[in-house]
């Protein structure tokens, strides 16, 4: 049985009958959220550790933009695909979208070119927003008394996911090529849709009074209308702002004389990250308890002292230290922010988040550009100086909610 004919045998049993019983929210839904919340969003850095591979194999200057085109497609799916979660049944669109993504990767798995690679890496990025799609519904699903610590797992899963997709991509790319990444990422797309076709119970979403362009249009009234949504925004560009240039650097620093070191030791590097973010969902029970303010204050403070281990700490014990403390911050803040914004308008979480989601990943990509040029310029110590002081805005901006 080929795959799109499964796909479609799966889909028919799960949507065959319209009023299922609601399934119980417990430990297995949870973790299938926060396993296909990672599984989802890995696929847009697959190609990062493996662009040499994927230049010698592949002729053309195209090839060398692969990560540009699924960043890119990826800022696009959370603009013009999470927005529909708000306007038809979530389970549907979501199962849908990992089966299309499994046929996006086949795609690039099979490419003969640079451009065909690059466009089919366009699709990945688009259709990987899923991932933007998980979060939202599990902040849905949840009671409220378990939201921050819901919200917290999932977010988890997804970090894992985006940190743990670099190392294992470089070990496969390494031994067996970088269309057998691909390849492999097929099936672990279409076990995900057949997860959560499985786990997900069927959501129909209140009426939103408005079509596909109005919920788009929309999108620019919900910033204007919530000064919360506006401050957990440029908080969480801060946070993954100086998120992002660490990682965009950290192979080049790796490789400098000092160290020799590879990219085999960066993807390593994602293992610490990941385990840095397993204390996350504490951060989640206790903005449960004691409110995600604090959370937040206090995120933004272990941010700062993150840089400043990474600038006056400058062997690998202090990029260890450095990034275990960076990552749990990131995760804590980026959970306590995202409880406060879904608080704001329930029926509207999927554009709240595509706004809130939007604006960070632009300010990724701007970091991650600033950082590459101070790089060339300054080394590690203008790297260093450059993450203190993006840092630091995020302190300062914790005077205005202090004020508010």
């Amino acid at each position: 049985m080929n795959p799109i004919t499964a796909s479609r045998r799966l889909l028919a049993a799960q949507f065959r009958n319209p009023n299922p019983k609601p399934r119980k929210f417990g430990r297995a839904l949870v973790f299938a959220l926060a396993a296909s919340a990672g599984l989802t969003v890995a696929n847009i850095y697959y190609g990062q550790p493996m662009l040499g591979l994927m230049e010698r194999d592949v002729p053309g200057a195209a090839i060398t933009y692969v990560p540009t085109a699924t960043q890119l497609g990826y800022a696009a799916g959370l603009m013009l695909l999470v927005p529909l979660g708000d306007l038809v049944e979530r389970k549907r669109l979501i199962v849908l979208q990992c089966i299309a993504l499994a046929i996006g990767l086949a795609l690039v798995a099979i490419a003969p070119s640079g451009a065909m690679v690059l466009a089919a890496s366009l699709v990945v990025g688009l259709l990987a927003s899923v991932a933007q799609q998980i979060v939202p519904l599990a902040a849905n699903l949840a009671p409220e008394d378990k939201r921050g610590s819901v919200v917290g797992t999932v977010m988890a899963g997804l970090l894992c996911g985006i940190l743990l997709s670099r190392t294992l991509a470089g070990f496969v790319g390494a031994e067996f090529g970088w269309r057998a990444m691909f390849a492999l990422a097929v099936p672990l797309a279409l076990g995900t849709a057949g997860l959560l076709a499985w786990q997900l119970p069927r959501s129909q979403p209140k009426p939103a009074g408005m079509g596909y362009g109005g919920l788009l249009v929309s999108l620019w009234g919900l910033w204007r209308e919530f000064p919360a949504l506006r401050l957990a925004t440029f908080t969480q560009c801060t946070q993954f702002g100086v998120f992002s240039v660490f990682w965009t650097i950290l192979a080049l620093h790796l490789q400098e004389p000092r160290f020799g070191l590879g990219s085999e030791v960066a993807g390593l590097f994602g293992i610490l990250g990941a385990a840095g973010v397993l204390a996350a969902p504490i951060a989640g029970r206790i903005a449960d308890r004691r409110g995600p303010h604090m959370v937040i204050v206090a995120a933004s403070a272990f941010t700062l002292a993150s840089w400043l281990i990474f600038a006056f700490w400058t062997s690998i014990a202090g990029l260890v230290i450095g990034v275990l403390v960076l990552d749990f911050a990131i995760q804590a803040s980026q959970i306590s922010n995202q409880s406060i914004i879904y608080a704001l308008r329930p029926e509207a979480r999927s554009r709240i988040n595509t706004v809130y989601m939007g604006t960070m990943f632009l300010a990724g990509a701007v970091s991650s550009g600033a950082a590459t040029v101070v790089w060339h310029h300054w080394g590690w110590n203008g790297v260093t100086m450059l993450g203190i002081a993006i840092a630091s805005v995020g302190m300062a901006l914790q005077g205005l909610r202090r004020r508010g």
